[in-house]
């Protein structure tokens, strides 16, 4: 954690995001979840391995998709030659809404010095509450465990709303019944996802969007990386492991995980040195999607880096032969 400050490796790390963004969106509304999956994470693999840094990947998706790739919790990636570094990536959040022809997919990579990410390996899932810099303050460990209600008069007071005027993104599975049922009976609105917490996440984070906090038990790698955008716009966020079978709770005590510790946005990731970097595969209320014509893409990403506060919109024009 002593390491100093490196470049801006998030203009080097969008390349990543960019190369899975392209891949993954010629794909989109064909079906075909598997082949949108395995083009997208070679494309994201061989650019991450072109970059300067000893990057680990401090918690892949293998728990939760029972698929393995280059990307699984603890394999290298880059060219060993640069800064040690903590990794979590996700070459297509929202595979579903991707193959779907739905909006919201992004390609996501997330890093921070080696050792600054918790590393919550077998989890598959966690419980998640993210909110905006402006109710960070107010988002204390007790909101786990309060009845929703109480939360969300919580928010509304620190945002200056009526409980009414607040938008929950939730997304849309049966373990969020009850959930969504309080949130209706406190009288605030729902907006049901059927993918992509990540952009969730984000949109709960920036001060400018309409959604006011991201609620719910969601993939534990989305959290980690979640947690790199959430401090880069000052926001919070509380996590818990929420295991969802038998064999995920026997998996998470045999490794020694506290299943009832909550965690701030801070104790996620401890640094400042953070670089979260996202790129647009479908339009969607982040991000622009991938555009394609003869011989050329268009892409939007989102650059930022905690330890400047800096947040770019980068539009790229890009040559393709396929």
């Amino acid at each position: 954690m002593s390491q100093p400050t490196v470049r801006n490796l998030g203009l080097d790390l969008v390349r990543a995001t960019e190369a899975a963004a392209l891949k993954a969106g010629r794909w989109m509304g064909l079906g075909n979840r598997a082949m949108a999956d395995q083009e997208a994470t070679v494309a994201m693999v061989e650019a991450l391995n072109s970059l300067d840094m000893d990057g680990l990947i401090v918690v892949g998706e293998e728990a939760k998709s029972g698929i393995h790739s280059p990307l699984d919790t603890g394999n290298h990636i880059g060219n060993g030659l640069g800064p040690a570094l903590d990794v979590v990536v996700d070459p297509i959040d929202g595979t579903s809404l991707l193959v779907e022809g739905r909006t919201g997919a992004i390609s996501v990579v997330g890093v921070a010095p080696r050792g600054a990410m918790w590393s919550p390996a077998p989890a598959a899932y966690m419980e998640k509450i993210v909110v905006d810099r402006d109710a960070a303050h107010a988002l204390v460990p007790e909101c786990m465990d309060a009845p929703a209600a109480w939360t969300l008069a919580l928010l509304a007071r620190v945002k200056k709303k009526n409980i009414r005027d607040l938008v929950i993104w939730v997304l849309d599975r049966p373990r969020h019944a009850e959930l969504i049922e309080e949130i209706r009976m406190a009288g605030a609105r729902v907006a049901l996802r059927s993918d992509g917490d990540i952009s969730g996440a984000i949109l709960a984070a920036m001060p400018e969007s309409n959604i006011d906090a991201l609620w719910g038990i969601g993939g534990t790698a989305e959290g980690v990386v979640s947690a790199c955008a959430v401090r880069a716009l000052g926001g919070q966020m509380l996590v818990r492991v929420s295991p969802q079978s038998e064999r995920e709770w026997a998996n998470c005590f045999e490794a020694g995980l506290e299943i009832k510790r909550i965690l701030t946005v801070d104790e996620l990731i401890r640094s400042e040195k953070i670089f979260f970097v996202a790129t647009g595969i479908t339009d969607g209320a982040l991000l622009d999607g991938v555009r394609y014509q003869v011989n050329r893409a268009d892409t939007q990403s989102l650059v930022m880096r905690v330890e400047t506060g800096n947040r770019r919109m980068i539009n790229t024009e890009h040559f393709v032969q396929d």
